[in-house]
């Protein structure tokens, strides 16, 4: 891999990306090993994430795969400490991962898919910054991306189930950064991907042409690119097609 810190200005640093084995997820989690980082991917599907891995490696990159249900805090935990016996900082984490419920009546939302929304979207959320903070406060700058959407900010019918989690996940990151903010050089960025090519996506907008949006990858380098700003924080922003 190159030396060049212009062409990986992130080179030493470690980052962890959940939900890395497709999608927006996997995109960055790319980026960011370009970027020269070491990223530990995270998802649920060992195969997956090894698919992501090779492409690292084949582009000169370097990762870890960590096969983890993030809905169980214990797991959390147990990544987290595995993670601080072979690093002594993690400087950049980046919470993808998320599911989205049947879009639905919220009179007709069903409990356990609302139920498991919340577990994914918005309890590991919690999960991972408990796990993470004590990695993150021992970077020299460190870097949480959070991946939401704009129904939580704007609610929109049918959308209820996904956007309430989103409105917690805003408000918990949101919060966490107020707080971290004047005694640590932790930084909270939570980033709207807007209409971007992926799974989720699809599942929403079935009649929907794929190439009309964007694909991950211009989400990602956005990222990337964030990572190495020094904003204030929380900052928001949308990713927006490019021109």
């Amino acid at each position: 891999m190159s030396t060049d810190t212009a062409a990986t200005p992130l080179a030493g640093q470690v980052a962890l990306v959940t939900g890395a084995s497709r999608g927006i997820g996997a995109a960055t989690a790319q980026a960011l090993a370009a970027a020269g980082a070491h990223v530990v991917l995270v998802a649920r599907t060992a195969g997956e994430l090894e698919k992501i891995e090779d492409a690292i490696f084949a582009a000169g990159g370097s990762a870890t795969i960590a096969p983890v249900d993030l809905t169980e805090p214990e797991s959390v935990a147990r990544l987290a400490t595995a993670i601080a016996e072979r690093w002594a900082a993690l400087d950049i984490l980046v919470i993808n991962a998320a599911v989205l419920p049947a879009l639905t009546p919220v009179w007709q939302i069903e409990p356990r898919d609302f139920s498991r929304a919340i577990t994914l979207n918005v309890l590991a959320t919690h999960s991972l910054i408990t796990a993470f903070h004590p990695l993150l406060k021992g970077s020299h700058n460190g870097r949480v991306i959070g991946l939401t959407s704009s129904v939580g900010a704007s609610p929109r019918a049918y959308w209820g189930a996904y956007g309430s989690t989103k409105a917690a996940f805003d408000n918990l990151l949101s919060s966490y950064a107020q707080e971290v903010a004047g005694i640590s050089a932790i930084r909270v960025a939570i980033v709207d991907p807007g209409a971007t090519r992926t799974k989720m996506r699809a599942k929403a907008y079935p009649g929907e042409n794929p190439a009309s949006v964007k694909p991950p990858e211009a989400v990602a380098t956005r990222i990337v690119a964030l990572v190495g700003e020094d904003f204030a924080s929380p900052h928001r922003e949308r990713v927006d097609a490019p021109a």
